[in-house]
């Protein structure tokens, strides 16, 4: 099985799996570590131009879900470019993406300090607000001072991202990282009355499985409307994940909350179960599933039939029947039965059914 992708013409990775900038990443001993996992390129945590001063407590997970109030590198540039990133080159063999933010000025000046050691680089904008302009600017300087690859990140508040992505294209940048974490968000403790995280006012940015259908919709709008490269990233946290985020237009795909939630060895779980689910849904390679999504769903459906019970592989475990918002399915004889007169057709128990026993007929 052929885990290899391209990232536009200058890019070729082993495979498409990296992890996102964040925790995991933030000196040389963790990106080693991720590393040994076999992952296709590492990415670093967001540099600035000085060190963060992160709040604490600045991290909470829930159950599919991770809220941050990180900031970027807690440890200012001098200390990546005269001890992590030496020892990163010395060690690695996958390619590595440096994260640099946020203006422009400091931009430029992180990639003059750090191009030796980076095979490409992605900038965060994550503070920069909703107006293109000075990103542009800040794409345009970037580009204009390395030859090497320069990916923007895309913050979903960025509310154009095809706009976002044909900026990026026509000011030299080589690709888009699609997206970053959600928010602001507010975690209430009830027990204290207030947010758990140290930020001001409590606020963090919400990341992790909870975000996956936003970071789906990013790359498909961006990939059916402006030819170029893009990362996918936002609630991975499984195979199957990576092969949605590919067949919706990502070239490779990155992944961060969930290795925080389920452990940092998902990585090489991914990596192992991947070729399964390649096998299982027909594909030998990633290259010919790339993109497969592209100009599906162009037209609204209004008219389809009703759901069919497979009663040989339901285990009547009575999610539907207990789901459905139209009380149309119940339970007669130790089956699933459907009364036609009050099914509204909405596809939710086909979605809820997790042996995948319903099927929507068109």
């Amino acid at each position: 099985m052929n885990l290899r992708v391209k990232i536009g013409d200058k890019l070729e990775l082993d495979n498409p799996l990296m992890p996102a900038s964040g925790p995991l990443v933030s000196d040389a001993e963790k990106i080693l570590s991720l590393a040994s996992q076999g992952l296709g390129a590492l990415v670093s945590k967001t540099i600035s131009s000085k060190a963060a001063p992160v709040p604490h407590p600045c991290i909470i997970g829930g159950k599919d879900y991770i809220i941050n109030a990180e900031l970027w590198s807690e440890y200012p540039p001098e200390r990546w470019v005269d001890e992590f990133l030496p020892e990163i080159q010395s060690k690695l063999r996958q390619p590595l993406i440096i994260s640099l933010g946020y203006r422009q000025e400091e931009i430029v000046s992180l990639i003059k300090q750090v191009e030796p050691f980076a095979t490409a680089f992605e900038l965060s904008t994550h503070y920069v607000g909703t107006d293109l302009s000075p990103i542009a600017k800040t794409v345009k300087a970037a580009s204009e001072t390395t030859q090497k690859p320069v990916f923007i990140k895309l913050s979903p508040h960025i509310t154009e991202p095809a706009a976002f992505a044909q900026m990026v294209k026509d000011n030299g940048g080589y690709g888009i990282v699609a997206v970053n974490s959600v928010g602001p968000t507010y975690p209430l403790n009830l027990k204290k009355g207030q947010s758990p995280l140290g930020s001001k006012d409590g606020f963090g940015w919400i990341s992790g499985p909870i975000i996956k259908p936003i970071a789906l919709s990013r790359i498909k709008l961006i990939t059916d409307s402006v030819d170029i490269p893009v990362i996918g990233v936002g609630g991975i946290k499984s195979a199957e994940d990576v092969l949605e985020f590919i067949s919706a237009g990502a070239s490779a795909v990155q992944m961060l909350s969930a290795a925080m939630l389920y452990g940092k060895d998902l990585y090489s779980k991914i990596l192992e179960e991947l070729p399964k689910k390649m096998d299982l849904y027909g594909y030998t390679d990633l290259f010919t599933l790339k993109g497969q999504s592209k100009d599906k769903n162009t037209h609204i459906q209004f008219e389809t039939g009703y759901p069919v019970v497979d009663h040989e592989t339901c285990t009547r475990c009575g999610i539907c029947v207990r789901s459905c918002p139209y009380d149309a399915l119940s339970f007669e004889n130790k089956k699933v039965v459907l009364e036609k007169s009050k099914c509204f057709r909405c596809g939710l128990c086909e979605s809820r059914c997790p042996v995948n026993a319903i099927q929507g007929v068109l």
